[in-house]
């Protein structure tokens, strides 16, 4: 005798007809990830580079408060295994102090330019009509302007400081992430779960939070990977303008960029070490960024 096996019983948001599916795509998306050996290295190194930031100092104690004019610029070797700056600090405690600004602020950027070009977008897209034309045309304006010149402009109103440089950082960043929402919203809210919603009575707000967005995650965790890797790079090319945070604080760019003053003189360790945690830290993130991306593309093409 042959069983007949019930139909899985579904809302009308589609909602249990999501939650069947979803641990299947889960595992696969996860299979597709840990396949990818660059993805893995580059998961490796980042949190290779938080440890040796935030743990580092507690196992090499350092001073970056007070200055020591007398020890400045030494080469590697002794009691300072990266060589000291130019006001005596040590590098390689440097290093670590200002890899904690540049990954704190390049996260806060990434973190807060996703949350708001998220819900710019997703809001543009579901209502449609005037409202999209309104909200992309005021993108569409600010994309206009040269990134440079907004960051320059801003950097240079408001007091350098972490939280200035996340917000300013996160003011030109989450202009990309809101085009993508938007253009995945568009593809969503003509979906059967999204029109039932809408046939039941339920506010755009609930479609929005509970639908659009949770099915635009895959978009919205790549653009928000991407993301960290701008925002370091951005921190970066401000610290070479002259706009980073005032010291004692520094970044990886304020290092970068001291250290650029004496090239000429083969102060090496000036330069190599800043340079090559912010090329580790970008390429890393690009590798887990990618990844993700196609494991979620494997997720929608079996959805």
């Amino acid at each position: 005798m042959i069983r007949r096996r019930s139909p899985v019983p579904s809302t009308p948001d589609g909602s249990a007809e999501m939650h069947t599916a979803q641990p299947g795509l889960l595992r696969r998306g996860g299979e597709v990830f840990a396949q990818n050996k660059l993805a893995l290295t580059g998961l490796v190194i980042v949190l290779g580079l938080v440890l040796f930031c935030f743990l580092g100092p507690l196992l090499y104690s350092t001073d970056q408060v007070h200055t020591d004019l007398g020890a400045a610029n030494l080469a590697p070797g002794g009691g300072h295994p990266l060589g000291t700056d130019q006001v005596g600090y040590d590098q390689l405690g440097r290093l670590m102090l200002a890899g904690q600004t540049s990954i704190e602020v390049g996260l806060a950027a990434a973190v807060l330019a996703t949350i708001l070009g998220s819900l710019w977008g997703a809001v543009a897209g579901y209502f449609g009509g005037v409202v999209d034309a309104v909200m992309m045309r005021i993108v569409d304006g600010m994309l206009a302007i040269p990134a440079l010149f907004l960051l320059l402009f801003l950097a240079s109103v408001f007091r350098p400081g972490k939280v200035v440089l996340i917000i300013v950082v996160a003011a030109v960043s989450w202009l990309g992430t809101a085009r993508l929402v938007r253009g995945e919203t568009l593809s969503l809210r003509v979906r059967e779960y999204v029109q039932a919603v809408r046939v039941m009575g339920g506010t755009g707000t609930r479609s929005v939070l509970r639908h659009i967005l949770p099915n635009a995650m895959g978009t919205i965790v790549v653009s928000a990977t991407f993301q960290v890797a701008d925002a370091i790079l951005t921190i970066a090319s401000l610290a070479y303008l002259g706009l980073s945070i005032p010291p004692p604080a520094t970044d990886w760019g304020g290092m970068l960029s001291h250290g650029i003053e004496y090239t000429a003189v083969g102060y090496w360790w000036l330069i190599f070490p800043p340079g090559i945690a912010i090329v580790l830290t970008v390429v890393a993130f690009n590798f887990i960024g990618d990844s993700l991306r196609d494991a979620f593309e494997v997720r929608l093409q079996r959805r």
